[in-house]
Formats: C-alpha cells, sequence, structure tokens
C-alpha cells in the first residue's frame, strides 16, 4: 500500500485559516477534512491527530509572523520605525470587517482555562516573538529597557489584535499607540 502524496504546506496554510476562524474547540475533524481535502486516515498519518495538526499550524503561522517582523525591522531606518510600521499594519488589518485577529492569541484566549499543551505551544510562540522586539531593541536601548518597552509593545498588540472591528476604531487605536508608546517616533497622524 502506497501512502498518499500531497503538500504539506498547503494542507497546514488551510488548516491555519480553519482553525483560525473557528478555533481548535469548534474545528470538527470532519471540517478539517474537508477544509484539507485529505482523508481522516491521512490526517492521523501525516499529523497524529487534529491537535498534531493545530501544533504544526501554530507553528508554521508563528514562524511567518517572525518572518514578516524581521522583514520590516530589518528593512526600516530604525527599530522605532519599524515598529511603528508594524503597529499601524496591525491597526489597518484589525479595521477590516474580515478581520480574524491573530491566531496565537486567539489560541492562547481559547485555551486559558484549561492550560494544555496547545496553551503552552501559543504562549511560547507569543514569548518568542517578545523576545524577537527585546533583541532588536537591544540594538538601540539597554537590555533592561528592551526587555521592558518588549513588554509592553506585545502588551499594546494584545490590545490592538483584540479590539478589533469596530466603526471608526483605527484613529482611537492610532492614538491610544501613541499614548501609550510614547517613545516611539510615530508620523504625523493623517
Amino acid at each position: 500500500m502506497t501512502r498518499a502524496q500531497f503538500d504539506r504546506d498547503n494542507v497546514i496554510k488551510k488548516s491555519i485559516k480553519l482553525f483560525w476562524e473557528r478555533g481548535f474547540s469548534a474545528s470538527s475533524m470532519q471540517q478539517v477534512v474537508k477544509s484539507t481535502g485529505l482523508k481522516p486516515g491521512s490526517i492521523y498519518l501525516a499529523f497524529g491527530s487534529k491537535e498534531g495538526l493545530f501544533r504544526e499550524a501554530l507553528g508554521a503561522y508563528a514562524q511567518r509572523s517572525i518572518e514578516s517582523i524581521r522583514e520590516v525591522l530589518d528593512n526600516e531606518k530604525s527599530i522605532g520605525e519599524g515598529i511603528c510600521k508594524i503597529l499601524t499594519r496591525y491597526v489597518e488589518e484589525s479595521t477590516k470587517k474580515d478581520y480574524c485577529s491573530c491566531f496565537l492569541i486567539k489560541t492562547q484566549l481559547e485555551l486559558a482555562a484549561e492550560g494544555n499543551e496547545l496553551y503552552q505551544i501559543a504562549a511560547a510562540k507569543l514569548n518568542s516573538i517578545e523576545d524577537l522586539y527585546r533583541s532588536y531593541l537591544e540594538r538601540e536601548f539597554d537590555p533592561d529597557l528592551s526587555r521592558l518597552r518588549a513588554t509592553s509593545i506585545m502588551l499594546h498588540i494584545f490590545g490592538v489584535r483584540v479590539y478589533g472591528y469596530q466603526q471608526g476604531s483605527a484613529k482611537r487605536m492610532h492614538e491610544g499607540l501613541r499614548t501609550g508608546l510614547p517613545w516611539l517616533p510615530w508620523p504625523p497622524l493623517d
């Protein structure tokens, strides 16, 4: 008997979309099968379980997020300008009607009461993102200040990601970010 061939990255992308929109608990195995186009046996063989697929989806999403942050921070004039650009992009994303928040943050919120392995994975991925901000900030600030500022950035990101779509919220979020992170070199508001 031969193993079914499929594009693993494509299956993970489709799974991210499903889990991101519905969450882990609300995504049935039937929905996973429909979304990925795989038969249950192929999913179990390739990923071990729905949890295994979810774990890989979290990892892939986090990796994509880290690469996106690095790309911005590596290509801006300063770390501060890069952070402003990232935060502005998050505000713009969050004000769209089809906004779906952040997959890692949604996972933490969904699974917080359980504190299970999936919750721990999402928390660890978010800690990795905070560490990434800290490492970039240390290029311009001392380690203690960089750690505090990285934590502050993450708190603001959580707020933007959870605040989400509300009519007229972009202006308020921009003002809130500027008030909460006054040390960043914000461009003038339009």
